[in-house]
């Protein structure tokens, strides 16, 4: 809660004398800046200029597809992650690759790195009489290092792998030198690490080549040795000589099963064709016979004939008789020639049995040697197996030892890395840019001695003025010191005036009256601005509704209810529907900004109508500068306007003014908190605003008063209370 202090000290900064002392001081100012000036331009005219040129570098696969070892050929190269870039960013600033570069550049002589060297007179003259040393030729070089590593700077370009390495000294042509030997030192030992890594390899692959040609050897001799001892001889396909013939004998014996069983089977049919009397002649076995083909062509003949007879000759003629014997004959050779088919047919059959039986003899036989036979294979292919993988890996070895060997005799180890930007000698210094920085030190110099002047005439009171003070002491703006409400303000005090405790108004006894007559004020214990602001902080409510029966007079205390609850940290919106505008001149010191009215209509949007307090951190929607009654028009968009500024306020607050009850009623919703702004208890309409509230069941209003005069006067120097 703010605070009443006292008013003999009250002062306020007089911004034009605050102003003006920087033109009576304007001479101090300008020499002093130009001194600076001066003094920074000379300064940097005297340091040493340096220098910095830049090598770049792009980390990449350099194998060439035709020299690609065979084992990454597939590959599309090596892929670099940032992980291994910023390794090889490490492995360019290495004390190791600058001890190389300051050897072969001789860096020692160089004065500007060996400058920390050089021992002070002091140390010379200890070292003169012995009681120090002189630095050693590793300290010396160390210090050649260490001063390389000041001046160097190598890092990667982000998102590539681009390193670039950059050296500054005072010496261009230095700069240069260093970072180009400093790259090409890095390629040199790139190179220089695959050839040691090369000769490696073929030293290590050597003698194991030469233990693997042995183990090869000897693996082979016992396949071989095994193969001779157990009598497994290979046959077609790569297969044990025992298996095959088992196979083919398999496929034999089926054979001749199958044979048997179709002897047996036309035997049968013939046997049983003759054992019934059946025309021989019909059997295919026996019709395939020639015998019996020439016999049935004889017999079709002598049919013929006899037909033929028969047609002039009777059946008793003795020529008739003749070929009809013949016929008799040549069907028992047919039948007779049948028999011997049929015989013929049993002994097939009969060489067939004996043909499987010695068949099936042979194949147990070959079974046995084949399970024998399968065991030692199995033997056999561990030994193979080995053999194999011996000699594979012997192979691989020799290409990737005939590889390494070609590599080391050729000297052919391409770096993964290139130069694609050698550092050229750098034509003008990076430091000290002496115009630019001249320039800024003079901006800057200027800046801060106006700076200082400011503070000056500021603490030293030449730019401050008494604040104007009201009748009661307390510190309000001049042009309101005029507002009836000033008149709340207590007497004057002689020292500062401490916040009064809240002085609550008793609660009078219920009495019964007529109808016609005016209630009693509402029966609450928040009498004074300070607890009015508690009670709506205190019930959670997200919007209030002021009646001001009393005009603007009455409206006066609604700015203090809204003052003191930004004041307290709530995020606050006044809205002005009192029509006279009065809270718009007094909180914004202006009455025709656009408001409430613009935005009933729509003619604005909500940022174009809220505006800040001019005296806290409260904001106001003010009346507007559009027709009332015309906006009245549109006052069915009222509950929507005020939602969406509930969405957006802890609490929203609308001062009604002398609003009547039944006007009052479209501005409530649930949970809506009605304060009741009076000024003068007496005042006549307030009785009947208060019957009408009861008539209307509506809840007990917030009383809000200016009983308590103290906080009153606390808080006049930022209300407007000016009379209309």
């Amino acid at each position: 809660m703010p605070q009443a202090r006292s008013t003999g000290d009250d002062v306020d900064i007089d911004m034009g004398a605050l102003f003006a002392s920087l033109g009576r001081n304007w001479r101090r100012i300008a020499a002093g800046t130009l001194l600076v000036t001066l003094a920074a331009f000379v300064l940097l005219s005297v340091i040493s200029p340096r220098y910095r040129a830049e090598t770049r570098i792009l980390i990449e696969a350099r194998e060439s597809v035709f020299t690609k070892p065979a084992a990454e050929q597939g590959d599309g190269g090596p892929i670099l992650d940032q992980e291994a870039i910023k390794s090889q960013v490490e492995l360019i600033a290495s004390p190791d690759n600058l001890r190389r570069v300051a050897g072969k550049l001789n860096l020692a002589t160089s004065a500007e790195l060996s400058a920390a060297i050089e021992p002070s007179a002091l140390k010379r003259l200890m070292i003169s009489v012995g009681i120090a040393k002189a630095p050693d030729a590793d300290t010396r070089q160390d210090y050649i290092v260490q001063a390389m590593r000041d001046r160097l700077l190598v890092y990667s370009v982000q998102e590539s792998r681009v390193v670039v390495v950059q050296f500054s000294s005072k010496s261009p042509q230095l700069a240069a030198d260093i970072a180009n030997a400093i790259a090409d030192e890095y390629i040199t030992m790139q190179q220089a690490s695959k050839s040691d890594a090369n000769a490696d390899a073929t030293g290590w692959l050597q003698p194991e080549i030469d233990d693997l040609s042995k183990r090869v050897r000897e693996a082979e001799a016992k396949v071989a040795a095994y193969r001779s001892s157990s009598d497994l001889l290979i046959g077609q396909n790569n297969a044990v000589l025992a298996t095959q013939q088992l196979s083919e004998l398999s496929s034999e014996l089926s054979r001749v099963k199958a044979n048997r069983a179709a002897v047996e089977a036309r035997a049968e049919g013939v046997r049983a064709a003759l054992a019934k009397g059946a025309a021989p002649e019909t059997l295919p076995d026996v019709i395939a016979s020639p015998l019996i083909q020439r016999l049935r062509e004889r017999q079709v003949q002598l049919n013929n004939d006899i037909a033929d007879l028969s047609a002039t000759l009777l059946s008793g003629h003795p020529r008739i008789r003749a070929l009809r014997s013949q016929l008799a004959d040549l069907n028992g050779q047919i039948r007779q020639e049948a028999r011997k088919v049929l015989a013929s047919l049993e002994n097939e059959a009969e060489t067939a049995r004996l043909r499987d039986a010695e068949l099936t003899r042979a194949l147990n036989q070959l079974k046995a040697q084949a399970s024998r036979a399968g065991e030692e294979e199995v033997e056999l292919r561990a030994l193979e197996r080995e053999a194999a993988a011996q000699r594979q890996l012997l192979e691989s070895y020799l290409t990737r030892y005939r590889e390494a060997s070609s590599r080391t005799d050729r000297g052919y180890t391409p770096a993964d890395a290139r130069i694609f930007s050698r550092a050229d000698r750098p034509l003008e210094p990076y430091f000290p840019k002496v115009v630019p920085m001249t320039a800024a030190t003079f901006i800057v110099s200027l800046l801060l001695l106006c700076i200082a002047t400011l503070l000056h005439a500021l603490f030293s009171g030449a730019a401050l003025r008494p604040a104007p003070v009201s009748s009661g002491g307390t510190k309000v703006r001049p042009e309101l010191q005029d507002h009836p409400a000033a008149a709340l303000a207590p007497e004057p005090a002689v020292t500062a005036v401490a916040p009064p405790a809240a002085i609550a108004e008793p609660k009078p006894e219920p009495v019964d009256q007529p109808l016609n007559q005016p209630l009693p004020l509402p029966a609450v214990d928040h009498s004074n601005i300070a607890d009015a602001a508690s009670r709506l902080m205190e019930s959670g409510a997200a919007r209030a509704v002021v009646l001001s029966p009393e005009g603007d007079e009455a409206s006066a205390l609604t700015i203090l209810l809204v003052r003191e609850l930004a004041d307290r940290g709530v995020k606050v919106v006044l809205i002005d529907m009192t029509g006279s505008g009065e809270i718009g001149r007094s909180m914004l010191d202006d009455a025709s900004l656009p408001g409430i009215t613009n935005l009933l209509v729509s003619e604005k949007h909500f940022s174009d109508v809220i505006h800040h307090d001019n005296y806290s951190e409260a904001e106001v929607i003010p009346l507007g500068d559009h027709d009332p009654m015309q906006a009245m028009q549109a006052a069915g968009r009222l509950p929507m306007i005020l939602g969406a500024l509930q969405s957006a306020y802890d609490l929203v607050i609308i001062d009604a003014g002398e609003a009547s009850v039944a006007e009052l009623k479209p501005l409530l919703a649930e949970g809506t908190e009605i304060v009741f702004s009076i000024v003068d208890p007496d005042h006549k309409v307030i009785g009947d605003m208060v019957a009408d509230m009861h008539r209307a069941a509506m809840p007990d209003p917030i009383l809000l008063a200016p009983f308590e005069a103290a906080r009153l006067e606390a808080r006049a120097g930022r209300i407007d209370v000016s009379a209309p």
